[in-house]
């Protein structure tokens, strides 16, 4: 028998609102139909009238898990509009944020899909482990959430020697818990009876639909931002690039996990190979010539870009936001046809969609 059946715009699986329609028979999803904007705020023509250092703080709350990356590749336009080159250790500093900022999402994706598989232990376990980032991330920043590191022209904050004594120690103590999710998460029975060969996206469907960041890496689409179009002095650090080749759930999970042991292999040498120097221009509003650019950066969701159009005076004229659920969002029918409505939420969360993002 054929059914009709919404998953959300509310639904416990879901974080933000979306709403996904299955066509369904029986058991079994033959079609699906996604419906955004439910979190629209009209971010992008609010840029236009507010100066460049507003908008840092404006753009900053796109999202809140991603908050670093959306401020950051703002700021990388308007600096190359206006020709200026962040001193090395700015450009160091925006990294450990990143990869801080990385971390703290990607075990956020591994508690939320452990709690939506059931293994609510495993969750406990990953929020835990989380904690310690946040927390690292409050002793550097001052906040857990909109950490304000970013100015045109380098970073706001410097990190003290004594904060990096912590942070390494805190990559120390988190280094080993994380090793007990990892082997849970790629050995446990249960974990792989829910996410092997669940929401399967081949490589030739990421390819056709743009799968970007963790996402399209877990069917094998070899790209990477800080690889391909390195930004920050990423070209200095050594890390791989995860890949998988099966493009199911468990595949997206394993992706994940491989990249939070680059993110502290990135941290530590960033700590290790800090340059001297300042860390910015100046705490200035910037004088800003007529002009426009595109900045890419790597997001823990994959790549947001910022094309940012200035009129030569001291707002935006355009800011236009692009953000990776866009992309991955349009994959999740493709995943979801025949598929067991049970998975149904497992699939959509498997992105790790941010809604906000896309909406804003």
């Amino acid at each position: 028998m054929s059914y009709v059946l919404p998953l959300g715009p509310y639904h416990p699986s879901l974080e933000e609102p979306v709403h996904v329609k299955l066509y369904t028979e029986g058991e079994l999803i033959k079609k699906a139909e996604v419906f955004i904007g439910y979190n629209h705020r009209g971010i992008e023509k609010l840029t236009e009238v507010r100066n460049y250092i507003q908008t840092i703080t404006l753009v900053e709350r796109v999202c809140g898990i991603c908050s670093h990356s959306h401020a950051m590749t703002y700021c990388l336009a308007v600096e190359d509009i206006a020709g200026l080159e962040v001193p090395k250790r700015g450009q160091y500093i925006r990294i450990i944020i990143s990869e801080l900022e990385r971390l703290h999402s990607h075990f956020l994706w591994l508690g939320l899909a452990a709690h939506l598989i059931a293994f609510d232990s495993l969750f406990m376990k990953c929020f835990a482990t989380r904690e310690r980032i946040m927390e690292m991330l409050e002793i550097i920043t001052g906040n857990r959430v909109n950490y304000a590191m970013n100015i045109i022209g380098g970073a706001r904050r410097d990190i003290s020697k004594e904060q990096f004594k912590e942070l390494l120690q805190a990559i120390k103590e988190t280094e080993e818990e994380f090793k007990g999710i990892y082997t849970i998460y790629t050995s446990d029975s249960s974990i792989a009876a829910r996410t092997k060969g669940v929401g399967i996206l081949t490589k030739k469907d990421a390819l056709i639909y743009g799968a970007c960041g963790p996402h399209g890496r877990a069917s094998n689409v070899n790209f990477d931002v800080r690889k391909t179009m390195s930004y920050n002095s990423y070209e200095d650090f050594d890390f791989k690039v995860a890949l998988a080749e099966d493009g199911d759930v468990f595949s997206r999970a394993v992706v994940r996990l491989v990249e939070i042991e680059e993110s502290f292999k990135i941290i530590k040498q960033a700590v290790k190979n800090m340059p001297d120097g300042p860390i910015n221009l100046g705490n200035k509003i910037p004088r800003v010539p007529k002009g426009e650019s595109l900045a890419v950066t790597e997001a823990p969701r994959g790549e947001v870009s910022y094309f940012v159009v200035s009129n030569g005076g001291q707002t935006n004229s355009r800011v236009n936001i692009h953000v990776p659920t866009f992309k991955n969002a349009a994959t999740v029918p493709v995943m979801l046809k025949d598929n067991n409505i049970a998975d149904a939420g497992l699939i959509v969360a498997s992105i790790d969609p941010c809604f906000s993002c896309l909406d804003r």
